[in-house]
């Protein structure tokens, strides 16, 4: 039965913005926030911690850090495993402290509060016990991230319901939270211990992420999503086909962005207002003309949904809209772009309602929420629509792409079960793809190959094995489709999943930044390299609230080459790893001159920024002297928080950095799928 696009409902009683940051965290931006040259900073600076309260708060702190010194000790893993769940509580407060982030008064209250309750769970803890990991209600919790190893927290709602010695399987909803400026984590922690936030379903566990601050979830704000939610898998029975991506606001835009790169994943998305791509949304919510680079142009693809929309096949979605919210653009775009391939979107509509959520909505949400928790995710789909303009999202439930024609020109993949031992797959813009069925799943015929048509082409696959489990892989060649991985001369670099740039991607995995020894061969590079680490430090901590790590290039041994992305600030003759591989890189150091193929830049004014696999280990990033490549100007605005370089650029360092550039660049573009110099 075909569902009507839109509800409209009367409006009964009034209800307040409940999003999980209090309106006191809200910003709205506006035509001052057009300004690249006139930035305000965010966060702001908080207020002035009084001497007596300054005191408390360091003794607090002293004291938990010692508990946590002594647990670190622990020779029982289970201890060791629930570190974070204290560690949160002294990082919060530590960092309010340490950076000026009470931003009232009222706040450092609420940190004495937080070092209270983490001491009592350290102190808990070295007796052995951890009451909090058996309490329903509002629960806090932590875990340490790969990206940076600091601890991260998050939010659960755990319903009365839910029985610890149980063996029965949760549903989960992710709730993403909406724009605070002020969204601390002593603020986060501290609402996520009061407030249930805007869904409790029955039976139902609520995870609240962090999101690392105010990013629109984007980056290691995403990753931060993942994590949290495999942390809350490890504490609690979750059931895998009951998952959902909700949000309003903010979080609105975060559950479109979910949605259509993880669509395989939920059950169902619920996504309220927000934005759900760059360029439109500017122009309505901000009244802003933008003039894109044409690789800034390429890059919103990386977040902007509409070209995404044809993966919604795969997840249900309930959009909500204010009548008079302006935020309606984002629904009504994707609701545009659904209808372009052929999905009438369900938008249920507030009447009369700017941006909140209004309640007789709210009714009509939960029911269809309910009803499609009730079904599941679909396991095992007969038919597949897999589309990406990037392989770091290549994946829908047993198709997965494995390399492009052409990285940010959209890849395709329709792909379906007809019946019988066939398989029938259609692509555009892919040189290889795999199907993979989990052992249990394959709908396939195990006593007889399977015949699997690509492009109109049919070719002989192998047999389904005994346990139900399915895996063939697929290349083109110059005759053709074939059947098997692609083969490449040994030491061929290519672009792949996790390994597909841009230079932002580097940080959604773990990092280090890897300072010089030395002195580069320019002072003017050498002074723009300090102030470039320097900024890249102090903004990864304001806006994705991590501690960089760094480390001398001399430090760097084996350990760290194998495990981590390498971030290397300036030039071969001031770092030793990268005088080490400087030759191996697709730009050229000289005396005199920068070279980038067949074009050459002073040396003594120009820098280079790049990503590319690390020549000492081709599974892992190197970076040259850059942090996440979105700028002050983009903190205004979530819908700006795109990458703003490609893979390698050309910077003039005689243009100061600026709130949107570290330089003027003069260059800059994407490797080829063969991470070589188009």
């Amino acid at each position: 039965m075909k569902l009507p696009q839109k509800y409209l409902v009367k409006i009964t009683i009034p209800l307040l913005l409940a999003t999980f940051c209090t309106a006191g965290f809200l910003y709205a931006d506006g035509p001052k926030d057009n300004l690249p040259d006139q930035v305000r900073r965010i966060p702001s600076l908080g207020v002035e911690v009084p001497e007596k309260q300054r005191a408390q708060l360091e003794a607090g702190l002293a004291k938990l850090k010692s508990s946590l010194d002594q647990l670190k000790k622990a020779k029982d893993a289970r201890i060791r495993f629930l570190i974070p769940d204290v560690e949160i509580y002294h990082r919060a407060v530590r960092c309010d402290l340490e950076f000026q982030e009470f931003f009232h008064e009222r706040e450092i209250g609420a940190g004495l509060k937080l070092l209270e309750q983490g001491q009592e769970r350290a102190d808990q803890l070295l007796k052995g016990e951890a009451p909090w990991t058996k309490q329903t209600g509002l629960v806090v919790r932590g875990y340490i991230s790969k990206i940076d190893q600091t601890v991260q927290p998050y939010g659960l709602v755990i319903p009365d319901s839910y029985t610890f010695s149980g063996k029965s399987q949760y549903r989960c909803d992710l709730w993403f939270h909406g724009r605070g400026e002020r969204l601390s984590e002593v603020n986060f922690i501290n609402q996520a211990q009061r407030s249930r936030g805007q869904y409790t379903p029955t039976d139902t566990i609520v995870l609240h992420p962090y999101g690392r601050y105010s990013n629109a979830f984007k980056f290691a704000g995403e990753v931060d999503v993942l994590e949290a939610l495999e942390s809350t898998k490890e504490n609690y029975r979750i059931d895998d086909d009951r998952i959902a991506v909700r949000g309003f606001s903010m979080g609105g835009a975060a559950c479109w962005q979910f949605a259509v790169h993880y669509a395989d994943r939920w059950f169902a998305a619920n996504p309220g207002a927000g934005f759900s791509e760059t360029p439109l949304f500017l122009d309505v919510f901000q009244n802003e003309e933008l003039k894109p680079t044409w690789y800034e142009k390429k890059l919103w693809q990386l977040y902007d949904c509409p070209g995404y929309a044809l993966n919604l096949f795969q997840c249900p979605t309930v959009a909500y809209s204010g009548e008079i919210d302006k935020q309606k653009q984002a629904a009504d775009v994707m609701e545009g772009a659904l209808a372009k391939v052929g999905i009438d979107m369900v938008h249920i509509i507030g009447p009369d309602t700017a941006h909140r959520i209004h309640p007789d909505s709210k009714v009509i949400i939960e029911q269809k929420m309910d009803s499609l928790a009730r079904v599941g995710r679909e396991r095992v789909p007969r038919t597949i629509h897999l589309v990406t303009y990037t392989l770091k999202y290549n994946r829908m439930d047993w198709v997965t792409m494995d390399a492009m024609g052409e990285e940010w020109t959209q890849g395709r993949i329709d792909a379906r079960l007809p019946g019988g031992n066939r398989v029938e797959v259609k692509t555009r813009n892919v040189t290889a793809f795999t199907l993979k069925m989990a052992p249990g799943e394959a709908p396939l015929d195990m006593t007889h190959p399977v015949t699997v048509k690509v492009d109109g082409t049919e070719l002989k696959a192998s047999r389904p094995l005994s346990d139900r489990s399915w895996q063939v892989s697929f290349h083109i060649t110059d005759a053709g489709w074939q059947v098997g991985p692609a083969q490449y001369p040994e030491g061929q670099l290519v672009k792949k999943h996790n390994l597909q740039g841009p230079i932002d991607d580097a940080f959604m995995d773990s990092f280090i930044f890897v300072s010089p020894s030395g002195k580069c061969a320019s002072p003017t590079v050498e002074k723009w390299v300090q102030s470039e680490m320097k900024h890249a430090i102090v903004h990864w901590r304001q806006q994705f609230r991590g501690d960089a790590r760094v480390m001398k290039d001399s430090q760097i041994t084996d350990k760290e080459i194998a495990a981590s992305n390498l971030v290397l600030w300036g030039d071969p003759q001031s770092n030793a790893i990268l005088k080490k591989i400087a030759d191996k890189l697709p730009i050229e150091w000289k005396q005199d001159a920068i070279v980038v193929g067949d074009k050459q830049y002073a040396a003594d004014h120009h820098a280079p920024v790049l990503i590319f696999p690390n020549p000492l280990n081709p599974e892992k990033y190197v970076v040259l002297n850059s942090g996440f490549t979105y700028r002050e100007y983009a903190y205004l605005n979530n819908a700006r928080q795109v990458p703003m370089l490609p893979d390698w650029a050309i910077i003039d360092l005689r243009t100061p950095a600026g709130s949107q550039y570290p330089g003027k660049v003069v260059d800059a573009s994407f490797f080829d799928e063969f991470w070589r110099l188009k």
